[in-house]
């Protein structure tokens, strides 16, 4: 059956209305890979991503293995997927998932302007154009998930998950 962090995923890259993130600290794994699914994404200067699948013997999800590479570049995803290493909001602007970087003590009352000026529009064209602009990647999007939740399980049962995950607990 589906996991909990699967049906989440599913549901923010399949909802109707927009939605506008404002993230700071750790965004880690899926805080990171959620907010490729965000229209708008505003974060603190602080902030510090990572997808660190890899290193846990595990593969990408909440189908960042194509939606990364399609807004970033290839080589600009491969080094965030592959390598897993923590970056800051200077390395996802110019991966292009952060809209802008607002100071900390902002961050909460910036982003609600542009989701109360959303949520002013005319809510069917709001849809209809998110919709148009998804068009293209929807099937794309839903094929990476359905391959990518099936291969995650795979590898968290498989000896290299069980390994890097008994290291990072015993802080090796």
């Amino acid at each position: 059956s589906e996991g909990e962090a699967f049906r989440f995923i599913r549901t923010i890259a399949t909802t109707k209305k927009p939605i506008v993130a404002a993230v700071g600290g750790a965004a880690v794994g899926i805080g990171t890979t959620m907010l490729l699914h965000c229209e708008l994404v505003y974060a603190a200067p602080d902030t510090r991503f990572q997808l660190p699948f890899v290193s846990l013997g595990l593969v990408p999800e909440a189908a960042s293995s194509y939606l990364l590479p399609a807004i970033a570049g290839y080589q600009r995803a491969a080094e965030l997927l592959l390598l897993g290493r923590p970056f800051g909001v200077d390395k996802a602007l110019a991966a292009g998932f952060v809209t802008e970087v607002i100071a900390k003590d902002a961050l909460l009352d910036y982003a609600r302007d542009p989701a109360g000026a959303l949520a002013a529009l005319p809510p069917a064209s709001v849809q209809l154009s998110k919709q148009l602009m998804k068009r293209a990647s929807g099937a794309q999007v839903a094929a990476a998930m359905a391959e990518e939740c099936s291969v995650f399980r795979e590898r968290l049962a498989g000896p290299e998950a069980k390994e890097a995950m008994t290291a990072f607990f015993e802080k090796r």
